[in-house]
């Protein structure tokens, strides 16, 4: 009888990669309700987001930044500040979608070296979303404040979706970490099996 030894590799997945992956997730939720919020900056009777803003009926005048309308939703100023944050922010959702995409796959994957190279992908577009909306979310108040007294009102507050922006950037760099700290969560076990082969005749 002739024995055989043979190698069998085993996979197996720590939660870290499954909780970025969640992150990642919860991020593209954040993006899409903070992007189609009106409520980013908020006054009396003004409210302005990074696509719109809007103006309540009951809305003191004059309005701010000398804007003269009805009551209603209109197109974002077209200042350079907004254009630039809403163009970070769609970004920031862009590459988070590829950055969760590709820990999705790396997590569906059976190579570990096609594995660990979608989780290296993955950390760089998480990394890239995380600068953009950090950038955006400075910016934003930033220059918002270099036009303040054309603002006309003496009381100015950042709404609810500004700081879903800051609890995306939260969660991106959750998952960033965690892509990064374990590396070797997808450990690698080998295991040897013998198999057993007999070779048996008979007499004519």
């Amino acid at each position: 009888m002739a024995s055989t030894t043979m190698i069998e590799t085993v996979t197996i997945t720590r939660p870290l990669k499954v909780i970025a992956l969640i992150c990642g997730l919860l991020v593209v939720i954040l993006m899409v309700l903070g992007l189609a919020s009106a409520d980013w900056l908020m006054a009396a009777g003004w409210r302005q987001g990074l696509f719109m803003h809007c103006i309540d009926p009951e809305a003191p005048t004059p309005l701010p930044f000398d804007i003269t309308a009805q009551p209603g939703c209109y197109a974002a100023r077209p200042a350079p500040y907004i254009k630039a944050a809403a163009g970070l922010c769609v970004a920031t959702l862009a590459t988070d979608v590829c950055g969760a995409l590709l820990t999705g796959l790396g997590l569906r994957s059976a190579d570990h070296r096609t594995k660990f190279r979608y989780y290296r992908f993955a950390v760089l577009a998480m990394s890239l979303a995380l600068m953009c909306i950090l950038i955006a979310l400075v910016i934003y108040p930033v220059c918002f404040a270099a036009e303040l007294n054309l603002g006309n009102r003496s009381v100015w507050e950042f709404g609810w979706a500004y700081g879903v922006g800051w609890g995306a950037a939260i969660f991106l760099f959750g998952a960033v970490v965690l892509l990064l700290c374990d590396k070797e969560s997808e450990e690698l076990y080998y295991k040897e099996r013998k198999v057993v082969s007999g070779e048996g005749g008979g007499r004519p």
